[in-house]
């Protein structure tokens, strides 16, 4: 404590309490020296100091209590007034008690004289918030009412809450969601991009898709398949209605029936932990947070995903996190050796050889240098292409004709089976 700060008065109280014993069996020049110190700690006179250590530290009871100023009857009244009104504070209830004491009379709710009008007009803040904390337990604020729970119900009370391991070695485990180029306005329809990302690999896909209608998700899902070089196991996306809806899942199923279908704990981002952390690092940190909502910006965003998406799966190192031990207040993480997802995907029985070998031979042919310098020119591309002119919409059938599908890149050969 510093030392021009006052003490309060139950510090005070604590700190005689200690030295009472101490005062009590100490010599004379002792007890001056333990008043010299005593007058300093606690900025009290010597004398007061001298006549509280001499005396007794226990309180004295009072000769009378005091009666109490306001009965049951003033006390019924101002819960029933504090009802009516929906319990607001005593601040708020105080200067309303007799004109509403009135009012309520008169719809014959309760019964006053002047006596009682006097005493409501007297009534304390202070005296009115402890007549309120004795307020029945059953009784509550329809403001704050908390609303019992609506049973999940339809397609959502189908599908099952899980988290997906992230020691997961099997891949085709996907964690599924949809990142938003609005800007600052969710007005209107804009471009999103549908993400899959695979636990045991790191392996992502992307594509840019027009709103957030199942039309436009089921596309986004059949290129995205079309494409992907491994079945899928698993889907587990949020309880976002964009992707858990009838239309969509019958696709997933249509294609897969054996897939397993799982969903993240409603507003718990940590439960989609990869694809959520690839929404920062794949999409976020390269096209920022701009609104995107052209044609032009979303054929161009297509043609950007074509090329982070060998980017990232060929190219780019990852680690995955094997132990994690909290000791006291330091958190320690071990990771494994980084390697990109194709070569986790390749140390894995998922594919077979041939389809190893068509994947190690397309990564040859990239230049990664070159790569990087494509993803930079489309990327100052994007940022310079105006958006929608005020009145203007993004259609989605209008982007079915005029922006061309981004091709598949890999092979027929490794593709065609999984269709």
């Amino acid at each position: 404590m510093a030392e021009t700060e006052p003490m309060t008065i139950n510090e005070r109280r604590k700190y005689i309490h200690k030295i009472w014993g101490i005062y009590r069996k100490a010599s004379k020049s002792e007890k001056s020296a333990i008043l010299d110190q005593a007058e300093q700690v606690t900025q009290m006179h010597r004398k007061s100091l001298i006549r509280i250590l001499n005396g007794c530290l226990s309180r004295k009871k009072r000769s009378s209590e005091r009666g109490k100023t306001y009965g049951t009857d003033i006390q019924d009244i101002i819960h029933i007034i504090a009802k009516s009104l929906d319990y607001p504070c005593a601040e708020r209830l105080t200067p309303c008690l007799v004109y509403m004491a009135q009012q309520l009379e008169y719809h014959h709710e309760l019964k006053t004289d002047a006596k009682i009008l006097e005493q409501l007009a007297a009534i304390s803040v202070s005296t009115v918030k402890r007549i309120l904390k004795k307020r029945d337990k059953d009784e509550y604020k329809l403001a704050f009412r908390k609303a019992p729970c609506k049973p999940k119900t339809g397609l959502v009370s189908l599908i099952p809450i899980h988290i997906i391991p992230r020691d997961t070695s099997q891949p085709g485990h996907f964690e599924v969601d949809t990142v938003l180029h609005c800007g600052r306005n969710l007005s209107g329809t804009y471009v999103n991009t549908l993400q899959l990302v695979d636990i045991a690999t790191g392996w992502s896909e992307i594509v840019a898709i027009c709103g957030s209608s199942y039309q436009a998700v089921q596309n986004g899902f059949d290129f995205i398949f079309s494409r992907l070089p491994f079945h899928p196991i698993e889907l587990h996306p949020d309880n976002g209605s964009e992707l858990i809806n009838h239309f969509v899942y019958k696709q997933w199923k249509e294609l897969y029936p054996n897939i397993e279908v799982s969903r993240s704990k409603p507003y718990r981002k940590n439960d989609n932990r990869f694809v959520e952390e690839n929404n920062n690092s794949l999409i976020r940190a390269y096209i920022g947070h701009s609104r995107l909502d052209s044609l032009a910006q979303l054929e161009c965003l297509r043609e950007l995903y074509e090329k982070l998406y060998i980017y990232h799966n060929y190219f780019q190192p990852n680690m995955k996190l094997i132990a994690k031990a909290i000791n006291e207040k330091r958190v320690s993480r071990e990771y494994d050796f980084a390697r990109p997802p194709l070569t986790r995907l390749l140390e894995t029985n998922a594919i077979s050889s041939d389809k190893k070998d068509i994947l190690l031979a397309h990564k040859r042919s990239i230049n990664p240098m070159k790569l990087r310098f494509e993803i930079e020119t489309l990327i100052n591309k994007l940022l310079k292409l105006p958006g929608l002119e005020p009145g203007e919409k993004l259609d989605y059938y209008d982007t079915v004709i005029n922006v061309k599908e981004p091709s598949v890149t890999l092979s027929n050969e490794l593709t065609k089976d999984l269709r």
